[in-house]
């Protein structure tokens, strides 16, 4: 299996087991605190990893390029994750607070690489973009 189909794997694995453990957590854990745990077992994690990701470049020269999408990422994944840990707390189910995001986020996104980076669109794309609208009706009814 090549990275190209690895990639997708890796983020349909986590994305499974990031809504479960959410779904799992406490309610009564104060949300932030739990951010807290999160991010410092995931920046222990992402130390770990690091030696095995092979780059070319130096931790100085990474930090010349520039630094605003990471720190815009940053507060956009704080947002996820308490969003989702507020949906499941509210009552959202697991099985459509996931469905029902994701394809949101995916038709906002449409004019989004049509517009800003220039990707393609068929009719064929269009077909599946309105069944993941008919579905998102569907999902929420």
């Amino acid at each position: 299996m090549g990275m190209h189909y690895m990639s997708i794997v890796i983020v349909i694995l986590s994305n499974l087991f990031y809504h479960v453990f959410q779904k799992s957590i406490p309610q009564q854990f104060n949300p932030l605190i739990s951010l807290v745990i999160t991010y410092i077992t995931a920046i222990v994690f992402t130390l770990l990893l690091f030696p095995f990701y092979n780059t070319n470049i130096t931790l100085t020269e990474h930090l010349r390029l520039p630094l605003w999408p990471s720190i815009a990422l940053g507060f956009a994944i704080v947002g996820l994750e308490v969003g989702f840990l507020l949906a499941y707390r509210t009552g959202w189910d697991i099985s459509i607070a996931a469905v029902f995001s994701n394809i949101s986020v995916a038709v906002f996104l449409l004019p989004v690489g049509l517009l800003i980076y220039k990707e393609s669109f068929t009719k064929i794309n269009f077909a599946g973009v309105i069944f993941c609208i008919v579905g998102l009706i569907l999902v929420k009814k």
